[in-house]
């Protein structure tokens, strides 16, 4: 199911259809819905009471050299080839393996409500640290929403995925607000099992909201 997002009540609209358990993809917002399946479930980490495990705990600390930078939704050539590392190395062949400048260009730029760009450069002499990883990510009133993330995969100790989660749940936690909404979740998915690592979690079911 689609919906496209346009005029002055674009953020308003994207809210709604986000606790609906839409996805935004540029000015679409959209859910799977197929006959006889509802295998994709909608889920979001409570941050308001998120408590990390031992090895989050670990990671985040892994990762204490890392800066973090907020920037408007505007794509850059830096980011664009960290992205063409992250996805020839992770998704080749994929449904996003043949994706251009401009397409980058449209996923970051196409918005039509309250978007940015979250960059993670490792810390290092000179005056522009290298980029390790990107969260495009949405502001809700209740929430973050990470809209795609990409990291370098040469940084497999560093466990960026996770990191970058961990992230925007203190970031939601600093700004007072309850949520981050990572997408779909498919039980029994080794892809999407990273998931329900972060407690509590919510799912949403015909009847609401529930914890996982």
């Amino acid at each position: 199911m689609f919906a496209r997002l346009t005029g002055t009540l674009a953020q308003q609209l994207n809210e709604a259809l986000t606790h609906s358990g839409f996805r935004r993809s540029q000015m679409i917002a959209y859910r799977p819905a197929c006959e006889g399946c509802s295998a994709c479930v909608s889920v979001r980490i409570v941050a308001s009471e998120f408590a990390p495990s031992r090895g989050q705990r670990r990671i985040f600390k892994r990762n204490a050299d890392l800066g973090r930078g907020e920037a408007k939704a505007e794509a850059t050539r830096e980011q664009f080839a960290l992205l063409r590392t992250y996805l020839d190395s992770r998704h080749a062949g994929g449904g996003m393996s043949d994706m251009g400048l401009f397409d980058y260009v449209a996923m970051v730029e196409e918005t039509p409500v309250d978007s940015h760009i979250v960059e993670y450069r490792r810390k290092a002499p000179g005056d522009r640290s290298p980029l390790v990883a990107c969260a495009l990510t949405d502001v809700l009133r209740d929430g973050l929403s990470m809209v795609y993330s990409f990291y370098h995969p040469g940084e497999v100790s560093r466990s960026l995925g996770t990191q970058m989660i961990l992230d925007h749940v203190a970031e939601a936690r600093r700004r007072g607000l309850s949520y981050v909404y990572l997408g779909y979740w498919i039980q029994g998915s080794s892809k999407m099992d990273y998931k329900s690592r972060f407690k509590p979690l919510e799912a949403l079911r015909p009847e609401g909201w529930t914890r996982l």
